[in-house]
């Protein structure tokens, strides 16, 4: 075992690559149930959206056009799952895990024709000197626009759940729908708005997957990433940076254990790559074993139906 091979730097740097898929699936999930809605299709959204971005970035050529087709995939099929839970009523977790399987079937039947093809490369940003500042500038000035967007949008859902006119009203709906309907608020209108944000994050988070991360299509790729990132949601008790924390602990553990195979540690393989997954869960156990603080940050009205006649 040689732990000086691994270069600290570009490690910080890649858990960043590594964390982005599931921080914006994590972030549109967020949204979602702090609507008051529980949407389990976030691995659905996800691959397809990894299949729409990259299927538009192929045939456009251009990776930013692959990720808006990526955005609107992940929202139109969020959008089926708005219909059947909002008008419809059909029951959340049932219509989730049917999204999710759902999305696994049409992004495999869509992705035929893309196995083995490149996608045109995303590029990262030019800041001139800081790339070239050591440390610093491979961990902070060495990365795609996404990353960047992905942070930046952490800032914008923090403050707009926070301090922002819309953001309170979307918490009112999710802390009491039959208030916020009573004070005249469109409660089915903003769920809608909240469901297809979510979708459209979820797709992002697919392309980043397919576009840049593992740059290619390989069917069932997100191997449970949305379910990382529902977990994640929970983790950060509802709280936008609590989600930037979750995602990258999941992210460092990925790529430290990809770093300590690589360095001859004595350990099998097969533990080594499911310790992401050990570890996600172990955070989850811990979190919930505190019954109190894990309620605190629960939307009260989270996978309640909501009919204008109730």
């Amino acid at each position: 075992m040689d732990l000086s091979a691994i270069n600290w730097a570009v490690l910080v740097a890649s858990l960043m690559v590594a964390a982005t898929p599931i921080l914006l699936a994590a972030l549109g999930e967020l949204v979602v149930e702090k609507a008051g809605v529980l949407n389990l299709g976030v691995e659905g959204m996800m691959i397809l959206g990894a299949i729409c971005g990259f299927a538009v970035a192929v045939e456009t050529g251009s990776p930013l056009v692959g990720f808006f087709g990526a955005a609107a995939g992940g929202a139109l099929l969020a959008l089926v799952f708005a219909v059947l839970t909002q008008v419809l009523l059909s029951n959340q977790v049932a219509t989730g895990l049917a999204l999710t399987l759902f999305g696994l079937g049409i992004s495999a039947l869509l992705g035929q024709g893309y196995v083995g093809i490149k996608p045109p490369k995303t590029e990262k940003l030019d800041f001139g000197p800081l790339s070239d500042l050591p440390v610093v500038g491979t961990i902070l000035f060495n990365h795609d626009y996404m990353i960047y967007f992905s942070l930046a949008l952490v800032a914008a859902v923090w403050w707009f759940l926070r301090y922002s006119r819309g953001g309170l009203i979307l918490r009112a709906v999710g802390e009491n729908h039959e208030a916020a309907h009573a004070l005249g608020y469109k409660v089915v209108v903003i769920r809608f708005a909240a469901i297809a944000f979510g979708g459209a994050c979820a797709g992002l988070g697919g392309a980043y997957l397919s576009l840049v991360r593992v740059p290619q299509w390989t069917e069932g790729m997100t191997a449970g990433a949305g379910w990382i990132a529902l977990a994640i949601v929970v983790f950060a008790s509802w709280r936008a940076f609590g989600v930037l924390l979750g995602a990258y602990l999941f992210g460092g553990v990925t790529v430290l254990q990809l770093n300590l195979q690589a360095a001859g540690v004595a350990v099998p393989v097969e533990y080594l790559s499911m310790s992401p997954y050990l570890i996600t869960i172990l955070v989850l156990v811990i979190m919930s074993a505190d019954r109190s603080r894990a309620a605190l940050g629960a939307p009260a009205s989270l996978g309640r139906s909501f009919h204008a006649s109730n």
